[in-house]
């Protein structure tokens, strides 16, 4: 018999499909988005939750007219699949391939990209307008998980949403808990749907279910509200009629509600779906991270591929160098935004329980979360990837850097990141950080002086600080139990030359050592220094630098704007460019760099240590100015 699966080739195939069929076709599209995601590595937990779901709403709603708004993209995966996608899903998240999230680029089924959290209602009410304003869209469905929905920006959405009053649907997909009510009385209860209005859908919904049931519903409602049931949702105080909570991964409960809904509804809707991470692949829903970030893997097993390298990551040496100074201090805490793995603090948490404060999908509060904390006399550590930092900036700008307050930023994830592509690329904070008066910026160029840019940070007083570090492994070098302070604004020359000047910041030091290796076996004299402050800078050091070579070039893993304009803005008020010093500037290239190996993205962006030696190479012909 002919898989189903093979019959799809995009979402009008679904149409003809019996409920049956539709059941059938999730379990194949289960198998099939683990299959792609063994290969390729993934967020595999996430999609498997919502492959009913996907299933369902791709039958019910007529896609691409209707959009669905896939909030972050990590569920994304069964909708690629469904999507006309389905042949390139051994490319995802690879170099040349399709994306790990939405991306209005690759496909008109994404209606909006997305890979930061918490803003799929604000699109899908963006369409929703544009749809009653006669633009060719039909109705807008955000799809958005319990976490996401915790931000406030979800909130903000909502509050909008309600008060303008417009049919659109949101979608819940709540995975911390699940129900499964029997078939019996939920096939009861569907068979009544039909005939019942869409305004009396949740309040009807508990009530026509048998006792133990109606509790676990209502619970359910109480868990993600907050309020009774009795005294409504919070939901409905936004304006929103609410359904649910509903079985996500029971395919008659979601297309009876979702059909029922499309038919009925009038202005905002929002469904709550109850689903489990990793449905459906035992390995994903016994793991502690039901699978939500995945190398490649061994299907049968479940077995992750590792790294190959015996260097431990920056994050994990992060994490223990906290821990450690926080054994000796007990005014030290920890900040991170639903990221306690990813930025190490989960390490800091097992010691110090107590002292660790996951403030969820929320860094604008987690931001001013640790201002207070600095302004009450703690020594807070807000641990935030780069990218995801960018959305607490008002918070550094007015609540840090403005009252001078010492907090202490470690920005996991600068630079590229590899697979999670430009969306995640850490490419902007040396910019945004260092144009903020009272900021204090560092950049890691390996482990050990990551170790120590942690015992600065602690021991810092004088306002905010902030110190940068790259995803992955380090380089491998020795690293020390205990940090040393390091001298503010004071760098430190690595290899000593007489012809080129390199004065890198940050990790890609390595790179121009290697450079530097290319140079001499052309002739050519390389010093190499480590800038490690972007700001303040090491003024004398780039005056030596300056006096004692014919070229000097700055290299970083960052935007233009960033420490190679500091650099430049320093040496023209100097005077330091008006002779006969050639000065460049290596940064990311203006525009964002898709998804591929870390090695092949900085090639892309020009920053090899062979690009490097090329910049020297030229710097160093170019004719004398007069």
């Amino acid at each position: 018999m002919t898989p189903i699966l093979d019959r799809v080739a995009g979402p009008s195939d679904l149409k003809g499909l019996s409920d049956g069929d539709l059941a059938q076709l999730a379990d194949e599209l289960r198998t099939e988005v683990i299959e792609a995601v063994a290969t390729t590595g993934g967020h595999l937990g996430s999609s498997l939750g919502v492959v009913e779901l996907t299933v369902a709403l791709h039958a019910v709603f007529d896609t691409p007219r209707d959009k669905l708004i896939w909030d972050v993209g990590h569920q994304c995966y069964p909708h690629k699949v469904l999507t006309g996608r389905r042949a390139q899903m051994k490319t995802l998240r690879q170099e040349g391939g399709i994306s790990g999230f939405t991306k209005r680029s690759e496909s008109e089924f994404d209606p909006f990209g997305a890979a930061h959290s918490s803003t799929s209602i604000s699109a899908a009410l963006g369409f929703t307008v544009a749809r009653d304003m006669g633009q060719p869209t039909g109705d807008a469905v955000a799809i958005i998980g319990d976490g996401s929905i915790s931000a406030g920006m979800a909130y903000e959405a909502m509050n909008n949403a309600g008060a303008e009053g417009r049919r659109m649907f949101v979608i819940l997909n709540d995975n911390e808990m699940s129900i499964a009510p029997p078939v019996g009385a939920m096939s009861q209860y569907m068979s009544r749907l039909a005939d019942t209005p869409l305004g009396a859908l949740g309040e009807t919904f508990e009530a026509a279910l048998p006792g133990p049931l109606r509790d676990h519903a209502r619970r359910a409602r109480e868990l993600v509200t907050g309020t009774s049931a009795a005294s409504g949702t919070m939901f409905e105080e936004l304006g929103f009629d609410y359904i649910g909570p509903i079985n996500g991964h029971d395919m008659d409960q979601l297309l009876g509600v979702l059909r029922a809904a499309r038919t009925r509804a009038t202005g905002p809707v929002l469904i709550h779906c109850c689903t489990v991470k990793g449905r459906g692949y035992a390995p994903a829903e016994t793991s502690a991270d039901k699978y939500h970030g995945v190398s490649k893997f061994n299907v049968a097993s479940g077995a992750q591929a590792t790294s190959g390298s015996n260097a431990p990551s920056y994050t994990k040496v992060f994490g223990q160098a906290l821990t450690r100074m926080a054994a000796q201090d007990s005014k030290i805490v920890g900040i991170t935004a639903a990221m306690p793995s990813g930025t190490g603090m989960d390490i800091f948490a097992d010691k110090f329980p107590k002292r660790m404060f996951d403030v969820g999908i929320a860094e604008q509060h987690g931001v001013t979360f640790a201002a207070g904390m600095a302004a009450g006399g703690l020594k807070p550590f807000c641990a935030i990837y780069s990218t995801f930092l960018q959305r607490g900036y008002d918070q550094i700008v007015h609540d840090v850097a403005l009252q001078n307050l010492p907090v202490r930023f470690a920005i996991d994830r600068a630079g590229l990141v590899g697979a999670d592509g430009a969306t995640h690329a850490g490419a902007f904070d040396v910019g945004y950080l260092s144009a903020l008066p009272n900021m204090t910026v560092m950049a890691a160029s390996d482990e050990a002086e990551l170790v120590h840019m942690v015992a600065t940070a602690v021991a810092h007083y004088s306002g905010p600080i902030a110190f940068r570090y790259p995803r992955g492994t380090g380089t491998g070098v020795d690293i020390p139990d205990v940090g040393a302070v390091l001298e503010i604004g004071k760098g430190r020359v690595v290899r000593q030359g007489s012809d080129v000047a390199i004065l890198s910041f940050g990790a890609h030091l390595s790179e121009s050592l290697k450079a530097a290796d290319v140079m001499a076996a052309q002739g050519v004299s390389m010093t190499v220094a480590d800038a490690r402050f972007a700001k303040p800078l090491d003024h004398a050091l780039i005056r030596q630098l300056a006096k004692h070579h014919k070229a000097l070039i700055t290299i970083e893993q960052g935007s233009q704007g960033g420490f190679g304009a500091m650099v430049l803005h320093y040496m023209a008020g100097e005077g330091l460019v008006d002779g006969n010093l050639a000065v460049r500037t290596m940064t990311l290239p203006d525009r964002f760099i898709d998804q591929a190996a870390p090695d092949a993205m900085y090639a892309d962006a020009g920053l090899t240590a062979t690009d490097i030696a090329a910049t020297a190479l030229q710097a160093i012909k170019a004719p004398a100015r007069v």
